[in-house]
Order: structure tokens, then sequence, then C-alpha cells
């Protein structure tokens, strides 16, 4: 099992909870809309082998959740695949059997003590562990919990309410197992941009990977952190920020963006978070005369 890494961001614990963690099946070229090859070459230092495989000429990325735990409240931001989730579509994210839970509870957490689950977007392998399969159903995993979703996020997927944006069968599935179940189980809050938790968590607006992404600020003197979903998808798209990951919907808006969120960290000393990194996983960012850099912040500093 995967030994959970934590980070001290104020008073805040920040907490990697690891799904899966390896090569993502694509290359570089496949991954991203406006690959310069001479960049990748550029960073080929340090980026083999957390982030590229030179081998086989694969991107590595990571499916992971962030447990942040605040004076007031115990918050999972993003929810991973799930286990036993009908992706057929996608093998890395199929019928899955991961300890994920149990790295929870290595992390000190039960479901049970989740009182808040944030889902920037509703793709597939952000959304999986809101649900679990008990008695032939999919039910709720956190029970106790506020899911926090974007409402125009919903309202883009929920094919009663917009069924041309929701005509796709593969999002339609992950929606009906992952998120109908918790709406119906009156667990869900429906929320839009800027959203207000509490003295220290904000929620965002952050369109552009899909119509209604969102991402959550921890807010602290020092700079706090930023959990941003796939606004950024890959360490390259630092120094790159006008790379498009090919799932991107609206590829201008993802660049703007983008370069906001590392423009806001790279200002106020806030800690880069997303989802998909590899190890060491959280990014300090600094302005540079063609984009900015990533300083890589270790676990416990």
């Amino acid at each position: 099992m995967s030994k959970n890494l934590s980070w001290k961001i104020g008073d805040a614990t920040v907490t990697r909870i690891e799904e899966q963690l390896g090569p993502g099946s694509f290359s570089p070229d496949q991954y991203f809309i406006g690959f310069e090859p001479q960049l990748l070459d550029r960073h080929l230092s340090w980026l083999a082998p957390n982030h590229y495989l030179p081998g086989t000429n694969e991107l590595v990325t990571s499916v992971h959740s962030w447990l942040v735990r605040t004076r007031h409240h115990t918050i999972l931001v993003d929810a991973c695949s799930g286990n036993h989730k009908d992706r057929h579509w996608w093998p890395r994210f199929h019928q899955l059997q991961t300890p994920y839970l149990e790295r929870l509870a290595a992390a000190g957490v039960a479901p049970e003590q989740v009182d808040m689950v944030m889902c920037t977007h509703l793709h597939a392998d952000h959304i999986g562990w809101n649900t679990q399969l008990k008695d032939g159903r999919w039910v709720p995993t956190f029970p106790n919990a506020r899911y926090l979703f974007s409402r125009k996020e919903c309202e883009h997927w929920d094919p009663e309410r917009n069924p041309a944006g929701a005509d796709d069968p593969h999002r339609r599935i992950a929606y009906q197992d992952s998120v109908l179940p918790v709406i119906e189980a009156g667990l869900a809050e429906l929320v839009s941009g800027p959203h207000v938790i509490d003295d220290e968590l904000l929620i965002e607006d952050a369109p552009g990977h899909t119509p209604g992404h969102i991402l959550l600020k921890l807010r602290h003197p020092s700079g706090g952190g930023v959990f941003c979903g796939d606004v950024i998808h890959h360490p390259l798209q630092v120094y790159a920020p006008h790379w498009v990951m090919r799932f991107c919907e609206d590829h201008e808006q993802s660049r703007a963006t983008r370069r906001r969120v590392l423009e806001h960290c790279a200002d106020t000393g806030a800690l880069l978070l997303p989802t998909h990194f590899g190890a060491p996983h959280v990014a300090a960012i600094r302005r540079t005369a063609e984009a900015f850099e990533a300083r890589w912040v270790a676990p416990g500093d």
C-alpha cells in the first residue's frame, strides 16, 4: 500500500490519498494540443521518471484526492475513479479494486468523518468514490458529508436538464452511478463561484476544461494553496501554459484559466495542488521571462 504524504499549509494539514499512479497511456504529442518537442527535451533532466518515461514516450500521471483538515472541516477534494465502476471505454478506470478507503483510514479518517466532499468537475476520474456499491446499489460513500458540486457543471451533465450536453453515453454512465445517487440522497449542495465556505476555504469558478469546473482555495497569510483539479494536468504546462490537454472542452478558456491560476500562485505564494501531478505532487510557482517555473515542495515542507 502506498504511503500517504502530508503537507502543512498554515494551520491545515493536507494529505494526498492515492488511487493510482503510473503511465497514462498517452504520448506527449497525443496528450497536448500545441505540443512542442523541444520544450520536452529541455526539461528531460527532471521529468524522468516521475513525470515522463523516455523509454516508452509516455507521460506519468496520478489520480488522487486531497484530504484537507482545517480547524473546522475535514474535506475531500476530488473523489478519483472508484471501485467496481463500468468504465469500459477507458481500461485505466474500468472495474477497479483499489485500497483507496484503506489509504484514507491510514490517514486517520473514516468515511463517516468526512464532512465535505468537493468535486472540481464531474469527469469519471474525479467523482468515482462519491459512491460505493452496496447490496447491488450505488450509495454515498461519505454519509455525513455535504457534497459540493458546481451548479453549472451539474446542469451541463444532467441528461434531463441538458440532453444536448449530456449526450455522451460514457459521461452519462458516470453521472448516473457517481453523482445522481448523491443528489437523490439529499447530500448534494450545488454552488456557484465565488462561494465562501468559511474564513479559510473559498470556491471559485475555473472553466475551460469543462464548462462548470471549479477550484478550491485554502487561504492563509503565508500564501495558502489552490486545489485546481484539471485546470492544469501536467507539470510541463507550468512552462507551457498554452498547451491544451486533449479533453479540454474550451481551449481558449482553459488557457486563460490556467494562466490566471499560475499568476495567482506566483504572486501570492500559494502552493499549486493539482489532481494529476506525479511525485512530489505539490509545486510552488515562480514567474519567468517566458512563462512560469515550478519548485517542488516535498511532504512536510
